[in-house]
């Protein structure tokens, strides 16, 4: 954003439809932690959580569930498969962005 690297945290339902995001500049523990909090406060704690396979956020979901932010039955899933959903929806938007690229000065 603004020419400066951000991370997008974002949250999915079954359907695809967007629930939250969340944008940051690190891909950390601390960063996923805000997310997930984030998310929980303004939605219900989910029955199922799929991530990719980056530690730090299953590290913070575990410290989440160990403080009782999110319920301790909650599955945790990781599954590229399952996050293709959110991948397919990146697809229409990289030949726009692409196309501005060259616009850009260095």
């Amino acid at each position: 954003m603004k020419g400066k690297w951000t991370y997008l945290y974002r949250a999915v339902d079954k359907k695809g439809c967007t629930v939250d995001f969340w944008l940051s500049a690190h891909r950390d523990i601390e960063a996923a932690r805000r997310f997930f909090e984030k998310a929980i406060t303004k939605n219900a704690a989910p029955e199922k959580i799929t991530l990719d396979g980056y530690q730090a956020t299953h590290q913070a979901v575990a410290e989440l569930k160990s403080e009782g932010i999110l319920p301790v039955q909650t599955e945790v899933r990781t599954s590229k498969y399952l996050n293709n959903l959110i991948e397919q929806d990146h697809r229409r938007v990289k030949p726009k962005v692409l196309s501005y690229v060259g616009f850009q000065e260095l």
